[in-house]
């Protein structure tokens, strides 16, 4: 892949019809998850319905580069801050910093909304996550458990936007 082609963070427009790609860019870049995790990630629970509908309740953005789907965020607003969920990059394409600019799309987001904070959750055993979002400025604020689990299973995280 030539990594010299640029890639623009775009937000998902209302007429966007391509979701079987983006569902599988999610499956995709969560599958190294599968074995890793317990319970099991949410993803395997997406169709390209279920995210057409989602965004009528959140924001997406796209991270394109030329018509390749390369990575994708999905933010929920609330009162006080957008939770951000089902972020995702192309394996291919990781490490080159597209899942921090698609994180600073929802961060200018939030704060054009005078939201005062990002928040999101990650597994307990996804500790590469866990350092990734605290380069991007999120700190743990607890841990809970899926229904049926009596220990941690997630870590929320927040970042509080300056």
């Amino acid at each position: 892949m030539d990594r010299t082609e640029a890639v623009s963070i775009t937000r998902i427009p209302a007429d966007f019809d391509r979701w079987n790609d983006v569902l599988a860019l999610i499956m995709d870049a969560f599958a190294a998850m599968d074995g890793v995790i317990d319970p099991p990630s949410s993803a395997h629970l997406l169709t390209a319905e279920t995210l057409r509908d989602r965004v009528l309740r959140e924001t997406g953005f796209l991270a394109l580069k030329g018509d390749r789907i390369v990575g994708c965020v999905f933010a929920l607003e609330r009162v006080a801050e957008f939770y951000v969920g089902k972020l995702a990059v192309a394996p291919d394409c990781q490490g080159q910093g597209l899942g921090r600019r698609l994180m600073r799309a929802v961060e200018d987001l939030a704060r054009g909304r005078g939201k005062a904070a990002l928040e999101l959750q990650t597994r307990i055993e996804l500790t590469g996550n866990h350092a990734a979002f605290a380069r991007l400025g999120f700190h743990e604020t607890e841990r809970t458990a899926h229904e049926g689990y009596i220990r941690p299973t997630s870590i929320t995280m927040r970042k509080v936007l300056a």
